[in-house]
């Protein structure tokens, strides 16, 4: 069973694996119900989707009127428009078929222009605190991926009191020095303030390569090695106070679980297992230095 662990400061007791409901996004409700029946089973007690994720809000739908007070259900917007932010929000509890979800965040807030109009007057920022002081959420995150985002992420912390950050963490992406840095001056940061701490990414191979035609369930290539995912998994859960989501690839979701059953606080790989990984099943970071993509 996956261990739990405080969620930041809301109060509430996250298993340690977050459902990502991604994985969601081309299922049928019936196949929908099955996996996240599966991750319930498995001790998930945590649910992560966003508006943009479109069709997997659906099909969670039926599944929640069973299960809603089973779970923490977070969803995201990448609006930055306050009027936009609130209808997109709006328009996720509908899709949920719920009259409030644990926590919204601000979705992969990284670009300048972007940053400065979500925390503008009339923003997405007011617009999401305003939606929690009425009741429809209950706590406000933000996200991001690639290598600058743990220090937008400090940056954002400067402005608003969020609840929760989320950031791309793996042993490949670590190797930046500069990025490891910035990781942990953010690890520390929100362990010293009660912010919760989710990470993605952490079974991530590698981007597709050039000419790959066949089926596609993630915009990166993940694991698919037992043992390889073994360790990937407890490079992230080894450590306290961080949670890890899980891949929108629902293939490989029954191993990341059960890599996370056995996944305790203390129990990480060396950094020569986490090597010879990289070399052996050709690991590499999914984001460069450049790092102006938008995903």
């Amino acid at each position: 069973m996956i261990e739990t662990a405080p969620f930041g400061s809301t109060g509430h007791h996250s298993s340690r694996v977050i459902f990502g409901g991604a994985a969601l996004g081309a299922m049928s409700e019936e196949r929908a119900a099955a996996t996240l029946d599966l991750a319930l089973a498995s001790g998930v007690n945590h649910l992560d989707t966003a508006h943009s994720y479109g069709h997997a809000e659906v099909v969670m739908n039926p599944w929640l009127v069973e299960h809603r007070n089973e779970v923490f259900l977070a969803t995201k917007t990448r609006e930055r428009s306050g009027e936009a932010a609130r209808a997109g929000l709006e328009d996720s509890l509908q899709r949920l078929g719920v009259d409030q979800v644990d926590l919204i965040q601000l979705h992969n807030l990284v670009e300048e222009d972007e940053w400065q109009e979500a925390f503008s007057l009339g923003g997405a920022v007011e617009a999401l605190a305003a939606a929690r002081d009425e009741g429809l959420v209950r706590f406000i995150g933000v996200t991001g991926h690639g290598l600058r985002i743990p220090g937008m992420h400090l940056r954002s912390l400067d402005e608003f009191a969020f609840d929760s950050v989320l950031f791309p963490f793996n042993y490949s992406l670590l190797r930046s020095d500069a990025f490891s840095t910035d990781v942990e001056q953010l690890i520390s940061r929100c362990v010293e303030s009660g912010i919760a701490i989710q990470t993605i990414k952490s079974v991530a191979k590698s981007r597709w390569e050039s000419g790959y035609d066949g089926p596609k369930f993630s915009w990166y290539e993940p694991l698919r090695e037992a043992e390889a995912i073994e360790r990937a998994v407890k490079f992230v859960l080894g450590r306290e106070h961080v949670f890890l989501n899980s891949t929108s690839d629902a293939q490989v979701l029954p191993l990341v679980l059960d890599a996370a059953g056995r996944a305790t606080v203390g129990d990480l790989p060396t950094d020569a297992e986490m090597e010879h990984d990289c070399e052996q099943f050709e690991i590499s970071p999914l984001f460069d230095g450049a790092d102006l993509e938008r995903i």
